[in-house]
């Protein structure tokens, strides 16, 4: 299955999204690095693109760290402006390397994926986060797609986690074998799954035979298994899935049965329904 939603910023997207990031940044940024700020965002502009690979580095030393500070109509106005954007996740710091990224015209499409492309390869950690974080504010979302799964295959967690988690951009753009690598190596860094926007939306059935064959990995080890493996099994989950499960309602802890015994009741195999009832359990009751 490939995705078939992919979100194209349009300029009032952008627009909005360049009003809100900078009143948040002049909220959360001392007051006496405002005036470095504008002009950076003016040199972004109209200045040239060495003026912005300095100024996006030198962010890190005029922004803080900290959360920013959103109000309740700011963030609906974000979700509206760009379904799936969790901006409340993002610091100061973050959010004004965004700022500036989003003042640069798009219209000259080679120039700006040029100046991209230069900023993700020169980019130090923090960079990196905040360029990953802000895929789904940028224009031109079908060139960046190789440039979501390479975030994918980082070995820096806090990359992957920019990627992975609250980030619409990876269920609206990444093909089937990369979304599935993307969850299977959440579970394998030991990241929480609830974070991944689109999860159930993108379930397949390849990713249901690639978890249940990293369950019985992690049993032949000797290794726990998240309880929320099992949310991507159940829809998909051919006779050889149905099995897995339920050895793992045979073994699992309290939260573990409580995982499968969901996952199984959203199997539409009868083979599903015939293992609910031998524990005691309804397609439609309430779970205990």
């Amino acid at each position: 299955m490939q995705p078939d939603n992919t979100f194209v910023p349009s300029s009032t997207t952008l627009r909005l999204a360049r009003i809100l990031l900078h009143s948040w940044v002049r909220m959360g940024m001392p007051r006496d690095s405002l005036p470095w700020f504008e002009q950076a965002c003016a040199d972004a502009v109209a200045g040239p693109a060495k003026n912005l690979y300095m100024n996006f580095s030198a962010v890190g030393r005029h922004a803080p760290k900290t959360p920013l500070g959103i109000r309740p109509a700011d963030l609906d106005r974000a979700r509206k402006a760009r379904p799936g954007w969790m901006p409340e996740k993002w610091t100061v710091e973050q959010a004004a390397r965004t700022a500036l990224l989003l003042q640069r015209d798009p219209r000259n499409r080679e120039r700006w994926l040029g100046e991209v492309a230069m900023l993700f390869q020169h980019g130090d950690l923090g960079e990196l986060v905040a360029l990953y974080q802000a895929l789904p504010l940028l224009p031109h979302p079908e060139a960046l797609v190789d440039r979501c799964a390479e975030g994918v295959r980082s070995n820096m967690t806090d990359v992957f986690r920019a990627v992975a988690h609250d980030n619409p951009f990876p269920s609206e753009n990444l093909p089937e074998p990369a979304w599935n690598q993307m969850v299977v190596k959440n579970l394998f860094v030991e990241l929480p799954l609830a974070p991944v926007q689109g999860l159930d939306a993108r379930a397949n059935p390849s990713l249901a035979r690639m978890l249940c064959d990293y369950a019985e990995e992690r049993w032949s080890a000797g290794r726990p298994v998240s309880p929320e493996l099992w949310r991507c099994v159940g829809p998909h989950a051919d006779e050889a899935g149905i099995r897995v499960m339920e050895r793992a309602l045979e073994g699992g802890d309290g939260a573990t049965k409580a995982a499968v015994l969901e996952a199984l009741r959203s199997c539409p195999w009868p083979e599903a329904g015939y293992v609910l009832k031998r524990h005691g359990v309804s397609r439609t009751e309430d779970l205990p």
